[in-house]
């Protein structure tokens, strides 16, 4: 989700962005990398009470 976040970053502001659309998309990326973040801890978290649950899925 974040390297999504970052191209579209990249493209935008090649093409030019207004300061509040700026604004908006980093904050979105703030958000998606602290929700990155909590998917890790919980991925980490479940790799240690049932380190076979990816097979299930």
């Amino acid at each position: 989700m974040w390297l999504f976040l970052h191209y579209r970053s990249k493209r935008q502001v090649a093409q030019g962005l207004s300061g509040q659309d700026y604004e908006t998309l980093q904050q979105l990326a703030q958000r998606a990398e602290k929700l990155q973040a909590r998917v890790d801890n919980l991925e980490r978290l479940l790799d240690a009470e049932a380190p076979h649950w990816r097979q299930r899925a």
